[in-house]
């Protein structure tokens, strides 16, 4: 990704924002082993990295972070990492709950319940619920996360919803309509997806070097503007957010349209 001139980053960014942005916390791991340390050091210095870029995204504005934190694919790993993150997750629920609520951040979880330690689901849902009347920054955390696994739940909400006749004219009824084709739109479909309400991400970030999506997000991001960043996930400061927003404001979105 092109760096802009370094002339332009020494203050933070101004001016239209990225409504959503979606980050990919990728390096945390690596950046431990590049160190002699083991890979859960890596989790808990890039947790003091999420802190400070959750703090910086409701000073400049920000409405939404959505947070890659460990996907589906991740039980894949050595179960001492595993129990790791999960404590991890459980204490950032009960030590930043206080900070959730005084800085009015909205805390949400997105991705399958099932799988991850009931102590951790129960703090989880405790700052979910401590914070639910908030009016700032939606913070949503990706846990036991993956996009093709959100559509398909999806598709099975919608297939067991529609299973009979009555459930569908009850369906059309409430929609205005009277076939399926006028029913199953993209709003439709969107609205069983595991964050119905959300405005698609505006800004794609991607830290430590992959440039792929690794099943994150995959419906959302249509339209999103790509940043992919060397840096390691704790290496990533609120410096390199400005520059990634900067980026964004320099872009040109279209949506399939021609400039006016």
């Amino acid at each position: 990704m092109e760096a802009l001139d370094n002339s332009v980053l020494l203050e933070a960014p101004t001016g239209f924002m990225p409504r959503h942005i979606a980050i990919i916390l990728d390096g945390n791991g690596r950046w431990a082993e590049q160190r002699g340390l083991i890979r859960a050091e890596g989790h808990i210095r890039g947790a003091l990295t999420v802190q400070e870029i959750v703090e910086e995204s409701v000073r400049l504005g920000v409405e939404r972070l959505t947070l890659y934190c460990f996907s589906s694919e991740n039980w894949k790993r050595p179960q001492d990492e595993i129990n790791a993150l999960m404590e991890l997750l459980k204490r950032y629920m009960i030590e930043q709950r206080p900070k959730l609520i005084e800085n009015q951040i909205r805390l949400r979880v997105i991705g399958r319940r099932e799988r991850i330690p009931r102590d951790t689901l129960l703090e989880m849902e405790k700052t979910i619920e401590a914070t639910s009347n908030n009016k700032g920054l939606a913070l949503v955390l990706a846990v036991n996360y993956g996009s093709r696994a959100e559509i398909v739940d999806a598709v099975r909400k919608i297939a067991g919803e529609l299973s009979d006749e009555e459930s569908k004219n009850k369906a059309f009824e409430k929609a205005g309509v009277s076939s399926i084709d006028e029913l199953v739109t993209e709003r439709f479909f969107e609205s069983y997806l595991y964050d119905p309400d959300a405005p698609d991400p505006d800004l794609f970030i991607r830290t430590g070097g992959e440039k792929r999506l690794s099943n994150y997000l995959l419906w959302q991001l249509s339209y999103a503007e790509l940043w992919f960043d060397d840096a390691l996930w704790p290496d990533f400061t609120k410096e390199k957010l400005w520059e990634a927003i900067r980026w964004f404001q320099t872009r040109r979105r279209r949506f399939g349209g021609l400039d006016k």
